[in-house]
């Protein structure tokens, strides 16, 4: 982003930075000589074509997630003694499409709370566990069941893709 200013513009830089016995200023130093001067940057909200899917008149809210932070032992451990499904989304922070998840799972998670509970791994952070299922592409989601792998599928989905193929998986797989 580059910023161009005119020194007539802002009276603050009409300053005179030579001496009394200088007869000429040059506008390089004067502005040489502001090079600390920091202007607030204002930033906007960009929408790149294909990721426009609407354009509401007024911002939309969605709901509060509250996220439970917990704490287990092990991953099998979290596996093993959750009461309801968990889908697990193996992810990582450099992934576009992982990132485009991010409010398609806070959405299935209010929908779906009383079905599942959505758990997010960083396969950077946790190389062992992507390794053991085997993650070769992201976004990868297991749904778990009783501990076990029950569905398996990869790639960016939107809200009502995302909940089908749940509400698939317990229907065929049990």
């Amino acid at each position: 982003m580059a910023f161009s200013v005119s020194s007539s513009a802002i009276p603050s830089l009409n300053l005179e930075l030579s001496s009394p016995s200088t007869t000429h200023s040059s506008n390089s130093t004067k502005l040489s000589s502001l090079a600390s001067l920091q202007f607030p940057v204002r930033t906007q909200l960009l929408r790149i074509g294909a990721l426009r899917l609407s354009t509401p008149s007024r911002p939309r809210t969605l709901p509060l997630v509250k996220a439970k932070k917990q704490s287990f032992s092990s991953f099998v451990d979290l596996l093993a003694n959750s009461e309801k499904p968990v889908l697990v989304d193996f992810y990582a922070t450099w992934c576009g499409p992982c990132q485009f998840m991010v409010p398609i799972l806070n959405e299935v998670s209010t929908r779906l709370v009383d079905k599942i509970q959505i758990v997010k791994i960083d396969t950077e952070k946790y190389p062992s566990i992507a390794d053991k299922y085997r993650i070769e592409a992201l976004p990868t989601f297991i749904i778990f069941k009783d501990g076990k792998p029950l569905d398996r599928f990869e790639g960016a989905l939107n809200v009502d893709q995302l909940i089908d193929r749940i509400e698939a998986s317990f229907k065929v797989k049990q």
